[in-house]
């Protein structure tokens, strides 16, 4: 392999934080990963992290970034909009019609992290692909 080379796919999203955009966001990832079996699992991630940060934030961009590797696809959404919380954990009351989105995104991931940045906060989720699901493409290691 030349030094300069990666099996590992890269992808970026720049969008408006905007509600109507998080909808485009799902579009795009269920374009981008229709050959892989988590499909539908990143798609409804970017939906989540994409409304949490559209809802929680006064971000005006979001930045999504997919990336492909043999053990998996790795999504990380980024807001620029600063609030005077960050994003976390908790269970909802059953008559809440609020504070699921990250729950369910924990579940679906096998890791989830969310990091502070200067203006806002990334959150990162992983799916693993497993060895038997994987598309030719994504054969060789990074």
């Amino acid at each position: 392999m030349h030094e300069y080379t990666s099996t590992c796919r890269v992808w970026e999203l720049l969008l408006p934080g905007l509600p109507e955009e998080v909808s485009r966001a799902r579009r795009w990832t269920r374009d981008l990963l229709h050959d892989t079996p988590c499909a539908d699992d990143a798609a409804l991630i970017v939906t989540e992290l994409g409304a949490n940060a559209v809802t929680h934030t006064t971000s005006r961009t979001l930045r999504i970034t997919i990336t492909v590797a043999t053990e998996g696809v790795t999504i990380a959404v980024t807001d620029t909009g600063r609030s005077n919380t960050s994003p976390r954990l908790h269970q909802a009351d059953d008559h809440s019609i609020h504070g699921r989105g990250l729950s369910i995104v924990a579940t679906l991931a096998a890791q989830l992290t969310v990091t502070p940045t200067s203006q806002g906060h990334t959150v990162t989720a992983h799916l693993p692909i497993e060895a038997a699901h994987r598309p030719r493409a994504l054969a060789r290691s990074c």
